[in-house]
């Protein structure tokens, strides 16, 4: 595997992630952030959280680095009544409506998760290691890479399909 190019590949996928979820979450106020289309339904500002939670999680994995959620200390900002290490895989209706946060918040914690992205980005060398024998076949660094890559670009997706349905969206 061409290392350069899939770096620079993966650099700009993360970057444009990045800027496309700053973009989604400005001038969302609390209420924005927690709106619910219905009672079961996923917000905006949970999805945020859940997806930068994730990707926070499995990119500081791959590094052998410390999750930004933990040293620059988000889990204790944004104080959620979850476990400290939930992703939001798994949780409740209930759950999802306990989630607090702002968008300064999300943005924050967005910049210090895309500046671990970054990092180990820029050290990862071996895409081919197995970073999980659990499944068949074995998970290896690239494929745990486009797992993330998926999974944020299908939240974002989320997140601005739900910002045109906020009650108070122009027409």
């Amino acid at each position: 595997m061409d290392t350069t190019l899939a770096r620079t590949l993966l650099r700009d996928v993360f970057d444009r992630f990045a800027d496309a979820l700053t973009d989604s979450l400005t001038d969302l106020d609390a209420d924005a952030l927690r709106w619910r289309p219905a009672p079961d339904a996923n917000p905006i500002g949970w999805i945020a959280w859940h997806v930068l939670r994730v990707q926070d999680d499995h990119l500081a994995e791959l590094g052998g680095v410390d999750q930004a959620w933990f040293a620059q200390g988000w889990q204790e900002r944004f104080a959620l009544p979850y476990a400290k290490d939930a992703h939001g895989y798994g949780q409740s209706a209930d759950e999802v409506a306990a989630w607090r946060g702002t968008a300064g918040d999300l943005t924050g914690y967005a910049a210090d998760v895309h500046a671990l992205t970054r990092r180990v980005l820029a050290e990862l060398g071996d895409y081919e290691r197995v970073v999980d024998e659990s499944y068949d076949p074995p998970v290896t660094a690239a494929s745990r890479l486009v797992s993330v890559v998926n999974e944020v670009n299908q939240h974002l997706g989320q997140i601005a399909y739900l910002r045109g349905l906020l009650p108070d969206a122009p027409a």
